[in-house]
Order: structure tokens, then C-alpha cells, then sequence
């Protein structure tokens, strides 16, 4: 089959669905993905021809897509922060607003790097390790240690570890566990200059305003908090960060866009200084920054 026949079915199957400008996404991606061959390529030759087995795997992906399975599940990879990362249903796919936090932390670190020791990141709740391995990579005079409650999640993320050639020190612990703090392996790790958490936010009545291919794929435990106490995680780790930062040391968040300012106030409750609520490229409050006096 051409592939602008085959174009022209995820157009047909799946316009109606996603749209048809991400559709076309889909469909190049795809191409990308399992053929090597790039979307200019597609347009130079329109007679490009698929075999019998290539077409039959485009025709799997459609029968995913029309089913509302995330595309980045379906390759089996999302690209985040410039990198490249293996991700499965046991782990979030990486947003947009999670680069603009790992952007922020990148500019503050190698200011601070500049006049000071390589600094110590621990990233709580590393999910696909997208936000460690990201600072690991372009800090690479950083140590990074990364959280996680699953094993599953932390399978995948080492895996990542080892695609984009960094070195992260994963370990299995509950940041609601009140024995965090006596875990060996965080005890052996000392102080921080940087703590860094995405964790769940996103209340069960927020639901409703969730599409149906995040719903039904992504993993809730990672995704969703009671509404009766939506800042669990962040209390918990705004306490662990207050006993575990070094003086000077920075508390970073990727927050709820409706709980900025209940969430700022624990900071200034925890007396945090110079505490920070920025908004992401879509005016939203995303990202909260507090350093420990």
C-alpha cells in the first residue's frame, strides 16, 4: 500500500476523534518510528509503497488509536526535554509543563554550580525518571537520587537511565511512610541542595476534565489524590525537604493550576524563603520554587 493511501485511512478513521492536524502527528510519528523515514522524505516520493507486514502494523496502531490509546504507549517512547524516553502503561507520559520545571531547575543549578561544589538533586515520585535523568544529563556535575513507590516505575526509569547515559541512583520508598526519613539509603545520601517532586495532584472531582486516553491508560496512583486532601504528597515532602535540605537548598514542585496558593502556603508555613509560584506557558500555575533559610 502507498503511504499517502495509508494516510489518507488514519485521516478517515480518526479525524473525528483527535483532529486532523494530530492525526497527521500520528500517523508521521508512526512512520518515523517503525521505518526510519522521515515526513520530508514521505513528500519528496508520494509513491512510497509499505509492504504487506509494514501496512499490517499501521493497521494495529489505528485499531490502538481509534481506541484512544496514547500514541507514546503505543511506540513505546515519548521524546522530553530534548531526550528520549521508554515509556508503558506503569508510568505517566511526560508533559510539556513538567520541561518548563526541569528548565527552571537546569538555570538556577548552573548559576549555583558556578560558585559552589557539584550539587545533590533528589527527585521524589521519578515515575519514567524524565525529570532526574534530564537534570542528570545537562548537570553532569550533579549527583542525582530518584524516588519512586512502584517497581514497575522504576524498572522503566532505569531502563532510561541507561538509554540516555546517565547515572541515577533509583530506590523503592513512600514518601507518606513516616520511616522516609530512616531509610538507610536516603540516610547515606547526606543533604540536599535540591528537591525536586511532580507528584499526584489532580483531584477525583478534576475528573471530569480529564480526556479519555489519559483516563483510561495512565496510571491513576500516579495521577489522582482524594478531594478531602489534595496536598497530601506535598506536605509530606515539603516536611521531608525541611529536615533534608541544606541550608540555602531549593523545594521544587509541578503543582495543581487551581491549588497554587494553598499550596505556596505550605512553604510559608514550613518557613521557606524567597518562595516562587510561576505560571507555565499556558498562564496556568504550574511550578512552585521555596528555598529552605
Amino acid at each position: 500500500m502507498k503511504a499517502k493511501d495509508l494516510k489518507d485511512i488514519f485521516h478517515k478513521e480518526l479525524d473525528a476523534i483527535y483532529g486532523k492536524d494530530e492525526v497527521a502527528s500520528f500517523f508521521y510519528l508512526s512512520i518515523e518510528f517503525h521505518l526510519n523515514v522521515a515526513r520530508i522524505q514521505l513528500i519528496l516520493d508520494p509513491e512510497f509503497t509499505l509492504t504487506k507486514d509494514e501496512t499490517d502494523v499501521f493497521f494495529t496502531i489505528l485499531e490502538d488509536l481509534k481506541q484512544q490509546k496514547p500514541i507514546q504507549y503505543i511506540l513505546g517512547e515519548t521524546e522530553f526535554y530534548g531526550l528520549q524516553f521508554n515509556v508503558n502503561e506503569n508510568v505517566l507520559i511526560p508533559r510539556p509543563e513538567t520541561e518548563e520545571l526541569v528548565d527552571w531547575i537546569i538555570k538556577d543549578s548552573k548559576f549555583k554550580s558556578q560558585n559552589s561544589e557539584p550539587i545533590k538533586i533528589l527527585d521524589i515520585g521519578t515515575g519514567s525518571g524524565c525529570i532526574a535523568i534530564s537534570l542528570a544529563k545537562h548537570l553532569s556535575e550533579a549527583q542525582v537520587f530518584a524516588v519512586d513507590i512502584s517497581e514497575s516505575a522504576l524498572k522503566i526509569a532505569k531502563e532510561n537511565a541507561d538509554r540516555n547515559g546517565v547515572e541515577v541512583e533509583f530506590i523503592k520508598a513512600d514518601i507518606l511512610e513516616s520511616s522516609l526519613l530512616e531509610d538507610v539509603a536516603l540516610q547515606q545520601m547526606g543533604f540536599f541542595d535540591i528537591i525536586v517532586s511532580n507528584p499526584p495532584y489532580v483531584r477525583e472531582l478534576e475528573k471530569r476534565e480529564i480526556k479519555p486516553n489519559v483516563l483510561d491508560n495512565e496510571p491513576h496512583l500516579a495521577l489522582f489524590v482524594e478531594n478531602e486532601n489534595p496536598l497530601v504528597f506535598y506536605k509530606a515532602i515539603t516536611d521531608f525537604a525541611v529536615d533534608k535540605l541544606k541550608s540555602n537548598g531549593s523545594l521544587y514542585f509541578e503543582i495543581n493550576q487551581y491549588l497554587g496558593q494553598e499550596t505556596k502556603q505550605l512553604l510559608v508555613d514550613a518557613e521557606f524563603k524567597d518562595i516562587h509560584l510561576r505560571k507555565d506557558l499556558n498562564g496556568n500555575d504550574r511550578m512552585l520554587k521555596g528555598t529552605k533559610k
